[in-house]
């Protein structure tokens, strides 16, 4: 353990969670100009990861040497209880102590399997698209100084993230946020896909109100934040951890994220997996799963592996949220009609629009009875007809849809078109559907516009007690929606026109004659000027 290190950095004082963010993101200086920000953002994530682990086992072991005193190896023996590992070897400070010599990149990789491979339940292949030994960094000199520059980087002392200094700061969550926000912000839609905004994450964790025992399922997690926004509403509201995130996400890159995120988190329980979800869902029944958190909790074995395999199904949740890409156009068309999972049988939807595709997966994986969803989508999907007319049209005749809400514009980055989110729940009270228009509620932002808790609580205060409000809500009957054609556009049933004013001729006229007499006045004294002046 790193004991001078210790001594230095436990007489800093507290730091807030600004002073963290900016730090990390000028550690992204060291990259900058050299390599893409799609490449380096991986790095800076990772170093992130590796000083806080870091920083935690050194907390942890400074607090044990306070309590043991001089017995290194009953220290050795309580380490072992941890919720990690972290050999001696990968330490962060281990790194930066050799910082100046060169095979930087090589450390750094052999740390990071080290670590893997000691928490190897937790961390498989997480680190298997991520090496800091590679030539986009340049040649040897040029990446060992571009390493020890960023090894230096997180040795300064307000990133020392060690929980003794940091307090009940959700360090690692807020600045991951923090830097995927602004990656989606100077690098456009390729970051937003895996990026929703915190508010908007709060509000569907909220809507969905998870309760202890849930099962929740986020089919495109990105790097995990919706996730677990629900956990932490289930902690706070219960103290309880007795609770399963399961996710899926595309990119190899992100998925590891999303893997990093919920290992720094004590996200014990959740099953994230690799691959696309509408070609190949990988969250199935009946597969053997990696893990199955309520069966082991009952002491339920798994199956030897020479038993007989199951018909593999959809995996059912009681909440499913999402913020799937907007309008994918190559989503895996061409194999829907032969969906062996039958998630498209209410229709197939536009070769080159896959919203629809993401909406029928997360209805289809819902749990029959306790069984609820938001999902975050274009506008489009309120109203674009055809396939999508018909689709929308079943999924409301089933009494599934619950609510639609409208976003303001410029919430989302690498977009500025408004979104909307659609609820959807398997045991609706009434056949109703609620409309919310939340599109003039938000605070301005030079780049982008925010929600402010006032909006959020408006709009969870709509919902659950499903009333209408003049120019805001609309409970619309069935009868209702098919007048309109199942056409879900929000200004069809929320009337936000404002009446102008009636306007007072008289007391224009009247106006208009003061203002007249005014520039009579103004245009005597003008004359009364120049004739002085000699102008005649």
């Amino acid at each position: 353990m790193n004991d001078t290190t210790t001594t230095q950095t436990s007489l800093a004082s507290a730091v807030s969670q600004d002073e963290i963010n900016a730090a990390v993101w000028a550690a992204c200086d060291t990259f900058r100009g050299t390599v893409d920000p799609s490449i380096y953002k991986d790095f800076v994530l990772t170093m992130l990861f590796l000083k806080y682990v870091s920083d935690v086992w050194q907390d942890h072991y400074d607090t044990y040497k306070k309590q043991y005193g001089d017995h290194p190896k009953l220290i050795e023996e309580m380490l072992k209880s941890e919720r990690f590992v972290l050999p001696p070897s990968a330490s962060f400070y281990a790194l930066h102590s050799l910082r100046h010599s060169p095979g930087n990149g090589e450390r750094i990789d052999k740390a990071l399997h080290a670590i893997e491979e000691a928490n190897i339940t937790k961390l498989r292949d997480v680190f298997q698209d991520i090496s800091f030994n590679q030539n986009k960094l340049g040649d040897e000199q040029q990446k060992n100084d571009i390493l020890r520059h960023l090894l230096e980087d997180f040795s300064k002392p307000a990133l020392d993230l060690r929980p003794s200094r940091v307090g009940q700061l959700d360090v690692i969550g807020n600045a991951y946020e923090y830097l995927i926000k602004n990656f989606a912000s100077t690098s456009g839609k390729k970051a937003g896909e895996f990026y929703t905004p915190p508010e908007v994450s709060s509000l569907m964790a909220r809507l969905m109100n998870p309760q202890e025992g849930d099962e929740i399922c986020d089919p495109t997690c990105g790097s995990g934040s919706l996730l677990m926004k629900c956990g932490r509403l289930i902690r706070d509201n219960t103290g309880s951890r007795k609770y399963a995130l399961y996710g899926q996400e595309a990119i190899g890159s992100t998925w590891a994220l999303a893997k990093m995120n919920m290992f720094l988190h004590g996200e014990d329980n959740h099953r994230i997996e690799w691959g696309d979800t509408i070609r190949n869902p990988k969250l199935l029944e009946g597969d053997a799963p990696s893990y199955d958190f309520f069966a082991a909790a009952r002491g339920v074995k798994k199956p030897p592996a020479a038993a007989p395999a199951k018909l593999l199904t959809l995996k059912h949740f009681d909440i499913v949220v999402a913020n799937p890409p907007f309008s994918l156009e190559k989503w895996g068309h061409e194999g829907a009609e032969a969906d062996q999972y039958s998630r498209f049988r209410r229709g197939v939807p536009p070769r080159t629009k896959g919203d629809y595709a993401f909406i029928l997966h997360m209805i289809e994986v819902m749990k029959p009875g306790t069984g609820r969803m938001a999902v975050v989508v274009p506008h489009g999907v309120l109203f674009r007809g055809a396939a999508e007319g018909r689709i929308r049209q079943k999924l409301i005749e089933e009494n599934l849809l619950d609510v639609v809400i409208g976003l303001p514009e410029k919430l989302f980055y690498g977009t500025g078109i408004p979104a909307a989110i659609l609820v959807f729940r398997k045991n609706k009270t009434d056949d109703k559907v609620l409309f919310i228009d939340a599109s003039r509620d938000f605070e301005a932002g030079k780049n982008q516009n925010y929600l402010r808790e006032s909006d959020l609580q408006r709009i969870l205060s709509t919902a659950f007690t499903r009333q209408g409000s003049d120019k805001y809500a609309h409970l619309a009957t069935p009868a209702e929606i098919a007048e309109n054609d199942f056409n879900l556009n929000i200004p069809r049933y929320v009337d936000t026109f404002e009446e102008e004013a009636e306007i007072d001729l008289m007391a224009v006229r009247k106006e208009r004659e003061q203002l007249k007499a005014e520039l009579a006045t103004l245009e005597a004294q003008m004359a009364v000027y120049l004739k002085e002046l000699g102008y005649e």
